[in-house]
């Protein structure tokens, strides 16, 4: 089964590991993707940035498209990993990443088929 473990985060969040040394942040992730490559559990992971992101939402029938990625939540999307492992061990992962000390790491199952037919 594939999980994806999605890093959410916020200024709180970037201030504090800027405390701890993004070096040792970037580090644990480098360990990690190594692991997860040596096991073939890895399948895919990035970090994401808020460079020329936009919200886009359809309100009638024409796309309203804003800067983003502000939509209404405290944090926001960092990055993700997409494993392929049980959901026991997506957890345990999961608690590994270094920003789940100062923020939410979400675990979602992915589906088998994108768009059921």
């Amino acid at each position: 089964m594939k999980y994806m473990l999605l890093i959410y985060g916020n200024d709180e969040t970037w201030a504090q590991m800027e405390a701890v040394g993004m070096d040792a942040v970037y580090a644990r992730h480098r360990e990690l993707v190594a692991e997860l490559e040596a096991t073939g559990e890895l399948v895919a992971t990035q970090g994401l940035t808020t460079v020329d992101a936009r919200v886009v939402r359809v309100q009638g029938g024409v796309p309203v498209v804003t800067d983003g990625p502000f939509t209404e939540a405290k944090e926001l999307l960092a990055g993700y990993y997409l494993v392929d492992c049980s959901r026991e061990r997506a957890v345990e992962l999961a608690a590994r990443l270094p920003e789940a000390v100062w923020s939410p790491i979400e675990v979602r199952a992915v589906m088998d088929e994108a768009i059921p037919e």
